[in-house]
């Protein structure tokens, strides 16, 4: 009799043994169902977490994934709570995040306030268990999945660190995945916005370069990786007389670009009107103080050039300081032509002035990313160099002085990528 009772009692072991099992293999194949069919992060974490939440009777779980290597580079994707509770969302204590980055195992506290291994560490007042385990991937730690409180008042047994432990080794790699594509996802649309402002900017270009006689004009544009606001143009106004546009918006992207074309049709309705350069700016600046955003600024120069003279008339919003390269003194020096940005101050502050160009003189107009070229020392093309350039080469035709010009910038820099746009404007007398 003793015997049989014995052998019932073990039997009700095993089935019980046999029921859990069960039950684990249902949590764990009815969660790789879910998770596999998804590749949205959002989704997959969600699911992960509220069928934790349910396979350990817990309150409240959360998965923290890792930016960095260090736990300052650390951020919480998402919280949900189990729908029979009411509480506010709890956190993660960052000492916890620290520890399970160093240790990399499961973490079990039954009574966090008293747990020697986080001795004078503060504490949400509702959280009184936790229990952690480590998202592993080829042995590295992107994230952590926790636990807290154990309904019941019950403590998390080791079925529960061996249960969320499968659910996490089974969880890392989906999980990381679905990061990945989503991340890939953000590039795309990024990229296709990169695109689209690459359009705008390079519609804002010239098609052509007027030819005149007695003078050559040249221009080059480089966009920068990241699209900026450059942007140039060359308009006949009459026979002999041209207008010489070069601007360039605060900013980058495909902000950057819709404020350039924006600015830069501000700007022609000017020229359309035959208004003078310094009107050209004054309304140009009235108009886009309604238009622009508050922190957004244009630098902006014009020249008005008299092919039959030789005679440039410039203006200057904020813009680089053209450089005149004087060929019977072989001299190249920066025209300290000063102005104020537009959209920074209602009544525009500016300077002009008037440059009488002799046989092979030039002018150089051009944006800041020329200056401010960088190399892997982190030093600065600028000025001197630029003028020292310009001076070398500028007995050259109008194009070769722009091809040798960013010739010796791109060997300044070397292989360091270009940070910002680039662009140039010769005029030359011939």
């Amino acid at each position: 009799m003793a015997e049989n009772l014995n052998n019932l009692s073990v039997l009700r072991e095993e089935n019980q043994r046999l029921r859990l099992v069960v039950e684990e293999l249902s949590i764990l194949n009815d969660l790789a169902r879910v998770i596999s069919s998804t590749m949205s992060l959002d989704v997959v974490i969600e699911n992960i977490i509220k069928r934790s939440v349910k396979a350990i009777n817990c309150k409240q779980g959360m998965i923290t994934l890792i930016d960095g290597e260090k736990p300052t580079g650390m951020r919480t994707l998402i919280r949900t709570l189990d729908s029979s509770t009411n509480h506010e969302q709890f956190h993660l204590n960052q000492n916890i995040l620290g520890w399970m980055l160093i240790n990399k195992k499961p973490l079990t506290c039954d009574d966090i306030r008293n747990d020697t291994r986080f001795s004078g560490v503060k504490f949400e007042e509702n959280i009184c268990s936790l229990l952690c385990v480590p998202l592993l991937v080829k042995n590295r730690l992107i994230g952590i999945l926790a636990m807290f409180n154990k309904k019941e008042s019950k403590h998390f047994s080791q079925e529960d660190s061996r249960l969320l432990s499968i659910i996490a080794m089974q969880s890392a790699q989906i999980l990381e995945n679905a990061r990945l594509y989503q991340e890939e996802q953000k590039k795309m649309v990024l990229d296709r916005e990169m695109i689209a402002a690459r359009e705008v900017q390079m519609s804002l270009l010239p098609k052509h370069i007027p030819k005149v006689s007695h003078l050559e004009f040249a221009a080059k544009a480089i966009p920068a990786r990241d699209v900026g606001g450059d942007f140039y143009d060359i308009i006949q106004l009459k026979e002999n007389l041209y207008e010489i546009v070069i601007a360039d918006v605060a900013g980058k992207g495909l902000s950057a670009a819709l404020l350039a074309s924006l600015g830069k049709g501000v700007l022609c309705s000017q020229v359309i009107q035959k208004c003078d350069l310094p009107k050209q700016l004054e309304i140009s600046n009235q108009i886009l103080r309604g238009s622009l955003p508050a922190k957004s600024f244009i630098t902006m120069l014009l020249g008005c050039v008299n092919a039959s003279t030789r005679g440039v008339k410039i203006v200057n919003a904020g813009h680089c300081y053209p450089i005149l390269f004087n060929a019977e003194e072989n001299v190249a020096k920066i025209l300290p032509v000063r102005g104020m940005a537009l959209n920074i101050t209602d009544k525009l502050i500016f300077e002009e002035t008037s440059v009488q160009l002799a046989q092979n003189d030039c002018l150089i107009f051009y944006s800041d990313g020329l200056t401010e070229a960088q190399n892997k020392k982190e030093e600065f093309f600028e000025e001197a160099r630029l003028l020292d350039s310009v001076r070398k080469n500028a007995m050259k035709s109008a194009e070769n002085i722009i091809s040798s010009v960013l010739t010796d910038i791109k060997a300044f820099v070397d292989d360091h990528p270009q940070v910002d746009d680039v662009t140039m404007i010769v005029v030359k007398a011939i």
